[in-house]
């Protein structure tokens, strides 16, 4: 019997051996535990990030300079990126400007929140539990809603539920589909992307990097090898990891930016 399966043989026959649950990859309560204000890590990285970003904001913004410094020019480009590539592309200057603030808090946030992923002692994003994409998605849904009856307080749902050119025989089966597509759809899709993303996101340098301690320090000896092998594929999914966090800030605003143009495109 190979070494790793003597140890697999030996843990099982542990009477307080037990197969491991999917919570326990999830950071356990840091304070108030019992009680409706259980604080986890989670919201430890929510509130760092939260508290990050604005001190960013505040010391770029507190005193521009006409010849901007290193730090005010890399903030500036996050603004202007936000500004000219998804406001101003999509919605045009009027609207994109009237509805810029929402979308560079969406974008921002995400990211920063992303981000608390791979900070040594956190390793958890903020938006790992469904509360914050979800009140993300609902801010998004309900800019959707609003730019729509602003723009058409009459013909909005009208247009969204009966499409023109479609025969009227068809709106029994159109009219049911349109309204699960944007008003059901939409905000569910907007949740779940980002959530499970960040969720599998997190499984997977857990898995990567309990594996190089289980084979380095459990094991030693041959395993190291492979110990170092799984540290290496952690090191280069982290990599990856930091594309995706900014992918999915950059797709979520999108698409509540896409979502805004068509609630105030012409034919509403």
């Amino acid at each position: 019997m190979t070494q790793a399966a003597t140890l697999i043989a030996t843990a099982t026959e542990d009477p307080t051996f037990h197969p491991p649950s999917i919570w326990e990859f999830f950071p356990p309560v840091i304070a108030f535990e019992g009680t409706p204000f259980a604080f986890t890590r989670i919201n430890l990285a929510q509130i760092l990030a939260t508290v990050v970003l604005l001190l960013v904001f505040l010391i770029a913004t507190r005193k521009l300079r006409l010849i901007p410094t290193r730090f005010q020019s890399v903030v500036e480009m996050g603004f202007d990126f936000v500004r000219v590539n998804i406001a101003h592309d999509l919605l045009g200057r009027k609207d994109g400007d009237r509805f810029l603030p929402i979308l560079m808090t969406l974008f921002f946030m995400i990211l920063f929140m992303n981000f608390t992923g791979i900070i040594p002692g956190i390793n958890i994003q903020g938006t790992s539990v469904i509360a914050v994409p979800l009140l993300l998605a609902i801010v998004s849904y309900v800019t959707f809603i609003y730019a729509g009856i602003k723009k058409s307080p009459k013909g909005f749902i009208k247009n969204s539920l009966f499409p023109s050119g479609v025969p009227k025989g068809l709106y029994l089966i159109v009219t049911p589909l349109e309204f699960l597509s944007t008003f059901i759809i939409r905000p569910v899709t907007l949740t779940l992307r980002l959530l499970m993303n960040m969720v599998v996101g997190h499984l997977m340098l857990v898995l990567f990097f309990s594996a190089t301690q289980f084979f380095i320090f459990g094991l030693g000896g041959f395993w190291t090898a492979l110990g170092v092998g799984t540290g290496a594929f952690g090191l280069a999914f982290t990599l990856f990891e930091i594309l995706v966090y900014v992918l999915q800030a950059y797709v979520f605003t999108i698409l509540t930016a896409v979502y805004i143009q068509l609630a105030v495109a012409e034919e509403h």
